[in-house]
């Protein structure tokens, strides 16, 4: 076994494996914007009916990751690779298959069949996605103590997201949408809103489902060869099965305002970004007639985000992470309130390059976000040792994802309330829906972007309390702690 002495320096190896831990997680999470638009366009559900199976499932989901949090830090077994990876391992097999299971295409079936399948695929997919992903979140703590390294890792953490998201982004709606035309060959064309109609193809969501879950599987094997802790899971003793209280630790997470600040700015990404995902589906194939493109729209509003990541070393040792996040926050405020112009724009060219504007500035300012964005979640597992004497790495990351897919649920939910309120009809498809309903759905999604940007710079700038000179004194003090017990 490797000393303190000849472990390897942390390096590239760290950063482009745990980049590859994000990968292997998006090349299923990304799915997930995926899920309400097969099950409201294809399968057909009702709104009201989706948005009740989707909360069901995500509040299980949200309470599936305290209790896998709280079984690895209970853990005690003396597992080959460590009980980090051995989860990891076993999640990631899971995924193989899982992903798919939550797009069966059974369009014909009955409203029962499709929901039980919904909430079985679902289920299975969720036991299988948290059981990876919560210890990789987890780990990152355990990689490297040294603030300026985790800054690193939760950058290329934030790039292996984004080269996980962008190949789904940019290549899903190519390959499962398709322009309606008649038995003669011509466009079919809705007359109130201009533009062609286009159908979701259901078999191929599936089917790259199923790819996907391989390349993931890929991913996290070679992310579990190379990735090398420098702080020993078991170096600080944390609750065990007898003595760990699930109810304290959540007493513990409300009270870690580090934790708190963290949670409830990706709790506001989620609620506006990934809950907008569906009505920005809808909007782009119902107003703009390019659902196919939609992918590829998106991934160049959000190109900028690359801008920063060369330089968020230098912008964290010189302003530190809290600091540097809140700018970025307060440019994706900015962006999300100058995209409620694009609806009001009478030629929709016009409208869609001021929707890429908007949309480029928000992606511009969450790019600084995003790459310290985990760190903070580092920093808050500290922070818990700091100020209450316990380590509890898989506790504060499973129940700040808790609160992270609570948002994915609730959010999608109502949002899916929403569009049926604003005049959206499963049964009427893409093709078949109004002016204003189209028109609604640029609106809804230009407010659902805008609740993102404020509230993600309020829960960074007035929650989130560790700012580059108290990071400074926890890492001091907990160091000292540590030589004290050696």
């Amino acid at each position: 076994m490797e000393t303190k002495n000849t472990v390897r320096p942390f390096g590239w190896r760290d950063k482009v494996a745990y980049a590859l831990g994000d990968f292997g997680c998006n090349m299923s999470f990304s799915l997930k914007g995926t899920v309400q638009t097969f099950w409201l366009v294809y399968m057909m559900l009702e709104t009201g009916l989706l948005s009740l199976l989707l909360l069901l499932v995500q509040i299980w989901d949200a309470i599936n990751d305290p209790i896998i949090g709280s079984m690895i830090d209970a853990d005690r077994r003396n597992y080959k690779r460590g009980k980090f990876k051995t989860y990891i391992f076993v999640g990631a097999c899971g995924l193989l298959v899982a992903g798919a299971l939550v797009f069966i295409p059974a369009p014909n079936a009955s409203t029962w069949v499709k929901a039980m399948l919904f909430i079985v695929g679902y289920v299975i997919w969720d036991a299988c996605y948290t059981t990876a992903n919560v210890p990789y979140g987890s780990m990152l703590s355990l990689i490297t103590e040294n603030p300026g390294e985790r800054a690193q890792l939760s950058t290329w953490r934030s790039v292996g997201s984004m080269f996980g998201n962008m190949a789904p982004m940019m290549l899903l709606p190519m390959l499962i949408w398709e322009k309606v035309f008649d038995e003669n060959g011509n466009p079919v064309i809705n007359e109130e809103t201009g533009v062609q109609a286009e159908t979701l193809l259901g078999e191929r969501v599936f089917i790259a489902a199923l790819i996907m879950g391989v390349l993931g599987f890929i991913a996290f094997i070679i992310m579990l060869k190379m990735t090398k802790f420098r702080v020993d899971e078991n170096s600080v003793k944390t609750n065990d099965m007898q003595k760990f209280n699930v109810i304290k630790a959540f007493g513990n997470f409300f009270k870690n305002r580090a934790a708190m600040g963290a949670t409830v700015g990706a709790m506001a990404m989620f609620l506006g970004m990934q809950s907008a995902s569906t009505a920005t589906t809808i909007m782009f194939a119902t107003y703009f007639g390019q659902a196919q493109l939609s992918g590829i729209v998106q991934l160049i509003g959000f190109l900028p985000m690359f801008v920063f990541m060369p330089f968020i070393k230098k912008l964290v040792n010189k302003y530190g992470k809290k600091e540097a996040a809140s700018y970025g926050a307060f440019a994706s405020m900015l962006g999300s309130v100058l995209m409620f112009i694009f609806p009001l724009v009478p030629s929709k060219g016009l409208a869609l390059g001021i929707y890429m504007i908007s949309l480029s500035i928000f992606g511009m300012g969450m790019g600084i976000y995003t790459c310290v964005s985990w760190a903070f979640m580092a920093d808050a597992i500290d922070y818990n040792e700091w100020k209450f004497g316990t380590r509890e790495e898989g506790t504060v990351y499973s129940i700040h994802s808790f609160f992270r897919k609570l948002a994915q649920g609730i959010g999608p939910s109502i949002v899916l309330l929403v569009m049926g309120a604003l005049g959206y009809v499963s049964e009427l498809g893409t093709e078949g829906q109004s002016l204003a309903t189209a028109t609604n759905m640029c609106w809804l999604v230009a407010g659902l972007y805008c609740f993102s940007g404020v509230v993600m710079w309020v829960a960074i700038k007035y929650i989130y309390n560790l700012d580059k000179a108290t990071l400074e004194i926890m890492t001091k003090e907990l160091a000292e702690r540590k030589a004290a017990q050696a």
